[in-house]
């Protein structure tokens, strides 16, 4: 009889196990195909007025004015140089302007540079 509770407890067990193991799996799936589906930052980026001025006032004061290397020009289509520190654009942000979701930002000469953050391009350059 101890047998049979026993060999029971291990199918039981062996059940449970691999229910998990789907659900986990189908969970890993689901996942990986959100993010295929999300929207990725590009090398174009076209704000209006509007958001411009909004992502200058929720991002100015956090980037830090930052010194560029001479000859830096920041321009849409540049590459930040390495030596520019870059933030992801925060979330509250992102919620006023969510076209910024995937990019990052610094502030530079007086300059609010939108960054790709797959290429460091330079995709957008808002003035105050």
């Amino acid at each position: 009889m101890a047998n049979i509770s026993t060999n029971k407890i291990a199918v039981v067990l062996a059940a449970g196990l691999l229910a998990a193991g789907v659900s986990a799996a189908s969970a890993a799936g689901m996942h990986s195909a959100e993010a295929k589906m999300a929207p990725k930052a590009r090398d174009s980026l076209v704000l209006s007025a509007t958001q411009q001025k909004t992502a200058w006032n929720d991002l100015h004061a956090q980037a830090g004015q930052q010194i560029a290397p001479s000859g830096f020009r920041a321009n849409i289509g540049q590459v930040v140089p390495s030596d520019v520190t870059v933030k992801s654009v925060p979330n509250k942000t992102a919620s006023d302007v969510p076209t910024l979701r995937r990019y990052d930002f610094a502030l530079v000469k007086g300059k609010l540079l939108i960054v790709n953050p797959a290429d460091k391009k330079i995709v957008e350059v808002i003035r105050g």
